[in-house]
């Protein structure tokens, strides 16, 4: 079994799902999506018919099923938790989308469940497993802009549906759930997981009772900071940058670069602007093709939760210091 597919179920028709989570799925060798499931039978048909899937009507009956190892599960993030929690006593391994959950004692009681139950449990936040951030680390570790002095970091995207889910407090809504958890991670991957908020605030739109805009300053032990910036309201960004004694270096499209495209790393020194094409990546199928080789492999949560819970830890603690405003 060690080099069979991982047997996968789709826990939600998602929007992600169709778009990139389900062509990804079939893409790789490393898993085989088997069952998509929907509170609707005609939109699991439509997914199934799609990927060449079974159809299954309730996420229940997914779970049920003998023949998935795992699920993927992109509900909502206030649906996440029970769904992650009834998934693993089911005795499957569970990628969820992020944020795992709206709390950090909410994510820490479901990552202790998939320890103790042997299971695997990974928050499904799919950038860092983009080329595009290892070279970023490499040309840091040789010195191009000296040494690191602050990062900052930036996601925003144009108003969605009034309708959508994202808009819906009792849902797990709000820009910082949805967008700002990117910029936090990518603070985490260049200043480590010891992060403290030093300031925040969020912007709240009395009518639908969600942050729709937001900010924080965050810093390390060491004395280096990272401003991070997000938000429902904006043209849309995605994108990095990490100031140095001696230079800087810019990457756009840094969360959500498509299959295709070749990113560009910018490197600005004294009297010296040099631009690098990198390659193409597919970091959907990475994380993926991540996932079941852990499972696989029985690999320890133990780097997952960690990584989990601090990220959780500093939504939590954006959330506690947040000046608030409204529109």
């Amino acid at each position: 079994m060690t080099d069979s597919p991982v047997r996968m179920g789709v826990l939600s028709c998602a929007d992600i799902a169709w778009r990139r989570m389900l062509p990804a799925m079939t893409a790789s060798p490393a898993v085989l999506p088997v069952a998509v499931a929907s509170r609707e039978t005609a939109k699991a048909e439509t997914f199934a018919r799609r990927f060449d899937c079974e159809a299954v009507t309730g996420y229940a009956a997914l779970l049920e099923r003998a023949d998935v190892e795992a699920v993927y599960i992109p509900l909502p993030t206030g649906l996440r938790a029970e769904w992650v929690g009834r998934a693993l006593r089911a005795g499957k391994h569970v990628l969820a989308e992020k944020p795992l959950a709206t709390s950090r004692e909410e994510a820490e009681g479901l990552l202790t469940l998939a320890e103790r139950s042997g299971l695997l449990l990974v928050e499904n936040l799919v950038f860092p497993h983009h080329s595009q951030h290892e070279e970023v680390r490499r040309l840091l570790g040789e010195g191009a802009i000296g040494e690191l002095r602050s990062f900052s970091g930036d996601f925003g995207i144009p108003p969605r549906d009034p309708g959508d889910f994202r808009y819906r407090p009792q849902l797990g809504g709000g820009a910082l759930f949805e967008v700002g958890v990117y910029p936090i991670r990518a603070a985490q991957l260049f200043l480590g997981g010891d992060l403290e908020v030093c300031g925040a605030f969020l912007r709240h739109d009395p009518a639908t009772g969600v942050d729709v805009d937001g900010g924080a300053l965050l810093c390390s032990p060491r004395g280096v900071s990272a401003q991070i910036r997000f938000g429902f309201e904006h043209s849309y960004r995605s994108s990095y940058s990490l100031w140095g004694s001696l230079g800087s270096l810019f990457l756009d499209r840094a969360y959500t670069s498509p299959d295709s495209m070749r990113p560009v790393v910018r490197l600005e020194r004294q009297d010296h602007v040099e631009e690098r094409t990198l390659p193409a990546d597919r970091q959907f199928v990475n994380i993926l093709e991540s996932f079941a080789r852990s499972v696989r492999q029985g690999a320890s949560q133990a780097e997952h939760t960690g990584q989990a819970l601090a990220q959780a830890g500093l939504v939590d603690e954006i959330r506690r210091q947040a000046r608030r405003m409204t529109i």
